[in-house]
């Protein structure tokens, strides 16, 4: 996992980023992962208009990544705009609790190993923007984080029906990251943002909200917990909310989603984990199936990470949790 610092106007940390990547002949445009097809500039290029009016510094920040590597920014914005959407990754598992004792966010990010090299930590100290560390595969979007206010946030994958010009998945979370203090405010800008993917948001602010936010294009559902005497959310990837289950898809590969929410659900609701070592023990397969996939399959967990909310630590593996310990993160302060 790479580890990066960005600070400066948005344009110009995407400049240094871009400009040392070209240093070292790292050619973001030559390493895609998939093919650019007509579909996805034309989606990309009808993301744009919402982009300028709603989040005008990612697009700062991306023409500073393009100047940097002296590629083409279109090209740029069309692999960017339309990830988690064309084609979503269905994949990950997240929760968050309050116990009373104990705010905790908790995340696997399970990905394709022959890219778990190229995953990154960031720090963001941007102006205009509130500070927060997170965790990506995809550059300059979020996957999980935590911000200077103590808002933690962490995203599924949903496999569309459908799909609108809009945010997608990872611009989602890290524009709550650099705009929200609190969860309050984190849903009513979901609420107010046009919505493009399919995805769940686990979202925890130090004070002990905690809420699930289930949303697609066509609509956004919130709990504030998944049961009436328990203070405690999960996802994976599929809509578990009754108002929103009827936009799920079957016949997909969503890497044994069923198995990874029955896990965690079972052990919140029997109240087994209610602190940071068995959230740990949770999120490493101790207590059912979460993180145990064969890697001959090209599949695994790529990172884990735990945000203590209330002690205002984190605690990140670099890799499978069952193989690889968690330590505790001291670069960032919150």
């Amino acid at each position: 996992m790479y580890h990066s610092h960005f600070k400066g106007t948005h344009y110009e940390a995407g400049f240094r980023w871009g400009s040392r990547l070209l240093k070292n002949q790292n050619y973001i445009l030559k390493n895609l992962p998939y093919e650019i097809t007509q579909e996805r500039t034309d989606f990309a290029e009808s993301c744009l208009t919402i982009y300028r009016e709603f989040y005008p510094e990612i697009l700062e920040d991306i023409q500073g990544i393009a100047d940097g590597q002296q590629c083409d920014v279109n090209i740029l914005q069309t692999v960017l705009f339309g990830m988690y959407a064309l084609p979503p990754t269905c994949n990950c598992s997240c929760f968050a609790i309050n116990s009373g004792n104990e705010i905790l966010l908790g995340r696997n990010s399970d990905f394709r190993t022959e890219l778990e090299k190229l995953n990154m930590n960031v720090i963001y100290r941007l102006k205009g923007a509130y500070s927060f560390t997170g965790n990506t595969t995809a550059f300059s979007e979020i996957e999980d984080g935590v911000n200077e206010h103590g808002l933690a946030a962490g995203l599924t994958s949903v496999y569309p029906r459908k799909i609108k010009p809009g945010f997608n998945a990872g611009m989602i979370l890290r524009y709550l990251l650099e705009k929200c203090k609190n969860v309050p405010e984190a849903v009513l800008c979901l609420q107010s943002l046009p919505i493009a993917s399919a995805q769940t948001i686990i979202l925890a602010d130090a004070a002990g909200k905690i809420a699930l936010v289930e949303c697609n294009s066509d609509g956004i559902e919130v709990a504030p917990s998944m049961i009436d005497c328990g203070k405690f959310v999960c996802a994976v990837n599929r809509f578990n909310l009754e108002k929103m289950a009827e936009h799920n898809r079957v016949g997909i590969d969503d890497w044994h989603s069923e198995a990874r929410f029955k896990t965690m659900f079972s052990a919140f609701r029997s109240s087994i984990v209610n602190d940071l070592p068995t959230s740990i023990k949770l999120l490493s397969g101790d207590y059912g199936f979460i993180c145990q996939y064969d890697r001959s399959e090209g599949k695994d967990t790529v990172w884990s990470v735990v945000y203590d909310l209330k002690r205002h630590k984190i605690y990140r593996c670099e890799g499978n949790p069952r193989r690889r310990k968690f330590k505790e993160d001291l670069r960032f302060e919150f």
